[in-house]
């Protein structure tokens, strides 16, 4: 939560937004948007501008996801990044990295990155208390990925319904195959299952009506 107030000073602007707030100054973060001016002999004045925003309480486990990240990265070298850390509720954590050539936590087909993820929630979670989903991110790639596949079971489902022939897709982790499915679940020209076992397990785009054999 975060609001703008102006003031005649910056301090009176902030006491503003901590009023309407109901939260104390530690638990702030503050951008100082106009710094005002006072103008000559009153003319002229301009009024100062802040934008107060609300830290977010995270939970120990966030905090220990995001240390163990940092260390892991530090271990790995890698020092010029972003960390953007949001825990939308007590059950999952996004965890975003941005910077220059981070390509290397990413690796062939996201694959990196979901050992990467994994890592990180093994860590965090070790030991008792309620599982927090972790959701580790570099440059949007998750975001990129999720397009991308989206738009290949449109392509792929298309085929299937013009030739009448199932398409087996390439081996998927299982966060990419829900992609799939839901891309394509308000299609009622196909229907998506998976076969095979991990980490080779796949989908399969059929025609919902029974296939060609023609």
């Amino acid at each position: 939560m975060k609001v703008k107030k102006t003031g005649k000073t910056i301090d009176e602007a902030v006491a503003e937004a901590l009023t309407e707030l109901k939260v104390s100054r530690e638990k702030v973060d503050v951008q100082v948007l106009e710094e005002g001016n006072r103008g000559f002999l009153g003319i002229g004045s301009r009024p100062c501008m802040v934008e107060v925003s609300v830290r977010e309480e995270k939970s120990p486990k966030a905090r220990k996801a995001e240390t163990f990240l940092q260390q892991l990265l530090s271990a790995m070298g890698i020092t010029n990044y972003h960390l953007k850390s949001t825990q939308t509720d007590a059950t999952q954590l996004h965890l975003d990295l941005t910077g220059s050539n981070l390509g290397i936590l990413i690796g062939k087909r996201g694959q990196t990155l979901n050992d990467l993820q994994y890592l990180v929630s093994l860590a965090t979670n070790r030991g008792e208390g309620e599982y927090l989903r972790i959701i580790l991110d570099v440059e949007g790639y998750r975001q990129k990925r999720e397009e991308s596949l989206t738009l290949l079971a449109h392509n792929i489902a298309q085929k299937v319904i013009s030739q009448g022939r199932r398409k087996v897709l390439e081996p998927m982790n299982p966060q990419e195959r829900r992609i799939i499915h839901t891309a394509l679940q308000d299609n009622k020209d196909v229907c998506t299952f998976s076969e095979g076992k991990e980490p080779f397990r796949r989908v399969i785009i059929a025609p919902s009506q029974g296939e060609n054999h023609s």
